[in-house]
This record gives structure tokens, sequence and C-alpha cells, in this order.
């Protein structure tokens, strides 16, 4: 599989936010959006990415040459030296692919589709292009795709607000020797002068993916991402989460004592309720030293953590269990960064395999207990 990157946007909807890098190098919880998307193309049998690179190209190229090592296929990038459109883009750097078929992606969007399948998709249609299509409710920011029985894709509609629908995710499946960039300039719209025409000739088929999907180009999206980037991290089926900075927000100082001291982190519980339906597991690890240095109760404390759980749930999400540990010493097997809690819960869960746990934290010591328990981390700020 070869796949194509498109990371040469300007990022203007960005630039009040993320003004001095492209937006697929735009900071997410430490690391650069597009090492997520490189992160999840791991999944797949992919033997070349090729980056299509205009805006500040320098700082991907130089990432890339720090990075590349990191990943099992190589990479080389398709310079725009002027704007060339999306369709430019992607005419540009399929010229670069050493084969016909190709996958291309958004730099800027995280949509956790099945690409291999995408693909195979294509092939059994029979048409020139594929787009994986994403089921949304409630949206006025995307256009409508209107899908056919037999997949074909049968309309595009404008913007304009839609209770429930198909949007198109922005993932293609393509065949460069199709023709499907005869007769158009050197700068055009893949949207406008490729899919619409290949649409009215019944020549484009969806494949409907209901995986994570998250546009970063607009502030708001940016920001949502930034709040739980540990959405963007594929092949774990269980969910460890620091409570205290990624749960609620930190009280510096002090203890959450009340329910009328939790204040909820921005985002979390929609980040909750997408994660109901992604881990298998999901729990909570947490040091509690306020119960050991009699700040509060232990009473308190599971009051405070039913009420939780009970606001999680009825926001769609769950938690599977909480974990904590309340001793006042740092040599306490259970308090983290000791793995005594991950202990508790392999105990308890003898399905739960490391290999395949993450842990989302906000402090030095939640990346050492993620270390000690040889799981994966991610950090949120």
């Amino acid at each position: 599989m070869e796949v194509i990157i498109l990371a040469g946007g300007l990022g203007t909807r960005l630039r009040s936010v993320v003004s001095d890098v492209p937006k697929c190098m735009a900071p997410v919880g430490g690391k650069p959006f597009l090492w997520y998307l490189l992160e999840g193309l791991k999944r797949f049998d992919v033997e070349r990415v090729i980056l299509s690179v205009g805006y500040l190209r320098e700082v991907i190229e130089q990432w890339i040459a720090e990075h590349a090592s990191e990943y099992p296929f190589e990479f080389c990038f398709a310079v725009e030296e002027q704007p060339l459109g999306t369709g430019g883009g992607i005419r540009l750097a399929a010229s670069k692919a050493a084969g016909p078929e190709l996958v291309v992606l958004n730099g800027d969007t995280w949509f956790d589709a099945d690409l291999g399948q995408l693909v195979e998709f294509r092939r059994q249609s029979g048409k020139p292009i594929a787009v994986a299509l994403k089921p949304m409710c409630d949206f006025d920011r995307y256009g409508r795709v209107e899908l056919a029985p037999d997949c074909t894709v049968s309309a595009f509609k404008e913007k304009q607000h839609c209770e429930a629908g198909l949007i198109n995710g922005g993932i293609y499946a393509l065949d460069r020797d199709s023709g499907i960039f005869g007769g158009l300039p050197e700068k055009f719209s893949f949207e406008k002068d490729v899919l619409e025409p290949r649409c009215a000739a019944g020549e484009l088929c969806g494949l409907v993916q209901d995986g994570y999907f998250i546009d970063i180009g607009v502030p708001d999206d940016y920001a949502r991402a930034c709040s739980a980037p540990w959405l963007l991290l594929t092949g774990h089926d269980t969910l460890l989460l620091d409570r205290d900075g990624v749960i609620n927000v930190l009280r510096p100082g002090d203890y959450v004592k009340t329910i009328d001291e939790f204040e909820w982190r921005p985002g979390i519980k929609d980040a909750l309720r997408e994660a109901a339906s992604r881990f298998r597991r999901i729990f909570i690890v947490t040091n509690q030293r306020g119960v050991g240095r009699g700040v509060m109760s232990r009473e308190a404390l599971e009051g405070i953590h039913e009420w939780m759980t009970k606001e999680i749930s009825a926001s769609g999400g769950r938690i599977d269990g909480i974990y904590v540990c309340t001793a006042v010493s740092d040599s306490d097997p259970c308090r983290k960064p000791n793995r005594g809690l991950f202990d508790q819960i392999l105990s308890d869960h003898p399905s739960v395999t490391p290999s395949r746990t993450l842990m989302v934290g906000d402090s030095p010591s939640d990346a050492l207990f993620a270390r000690n328990c040889h799981i994966s981390f991610c950090l949120i700020e």
C-alpha cells in the first residue's frame, strides 16, 4: 500500500491558534498531529508514505528526517513550489508512487477507517475512486453525501444543518491510471473537479466507516483533539486514566474533598463517551494521599467517585473500576509510579494484557507508572 498525506495547506483557519508550523505539525499531547497519522498507518501493510508539502515544508522534512527510522515504511516528498489545490497536490504526489493504487489522507484529519478494507472495496467495485464515509448527527459544517443501495455515491449536498447523514471522511482509495486527472489544469480542486464529475458519471463508490473522526483545521476541534489525544491512538483495548488533571481539574496544593470542589476537565465527558465504544475496559488509577493524611475520609472519597461515575454514565460513557491508593509513603507498592494498582487490575481481570493497555496521565509520575507496568502512555497537558 502506498499512502499520500496532503500536508501542504496554508492552515488559515487554524492560524489564530497555531501559526508557526504547518497544520499537520500542530502539537497535540506533546506530539505533532502527523505523528498520530503515521502511528495509525502502522496497522496496515504500508510500503511508502508520500508527503505532499508546501507551506513551511522544512518543518515537516526535518521532523521526518529525525523520526523516519521509527516507521516500517519509506518516505518521500512531493513539493508544491506554489499552491496546486487539493487535486494538483494529489496528482503531483501520485506521480511519485511506484504503482497505480493509492490511498489519500488529509494531513489535518484523523479518521479511524480500515484502509485495507477501503482498498479492497474499490477493487471489487471496479470504480476508479472509493471514499470513506463517516456517519454523523446534528452537523452543519460538512456537506452531506448520498449513497445508493449499491454503494455508488449518488450526490454531494451543500453544507446545511443535517440531523443525521453521511459526510466525506477525507480518505480515498484511487487508481492513478484510470484517467481521473485527464484534461485538468495544473491547479485544481479534487473535490470539485474530480469527485463531483465522477459522482455524476456513477464512477464513485462510498464505504461507510464509523471510526473516530476529528478535523483539527478549526480552533474548536483542535482544542478538542488536545483535550483527549489518546482517542487518536489505536491498538489498545484497555484504558487506564489518572483522575486529578485528567478527569477533573487539578486543585493546586489541595485535594478534591467534596462534590462541590469537583470541576470536570473540559471535553472529558465527550471523550469518555467516545472511549466507551472503543475500549473493552476503562479503569481509573489514582493516588489519593488526602485520605491517608486525614484531610478527607475514605467515605467522602467513595461518595465523590460514586457521583462521578453516575455523571459519566449519564453522558454515555462508563468507568469499569476505580483503583485507589491512599498511602502517604512513596514506598507503598500501590502508590504510583509503583505498579501495585496495575497488578491489582491484572489479578481482578486476567484477560487484560500490558501490550494492549494505554495509560493516560498528566504528570511524569504517570509516565513512570506506565513504564513500570510496560504499557503505552499518552500525556495530556
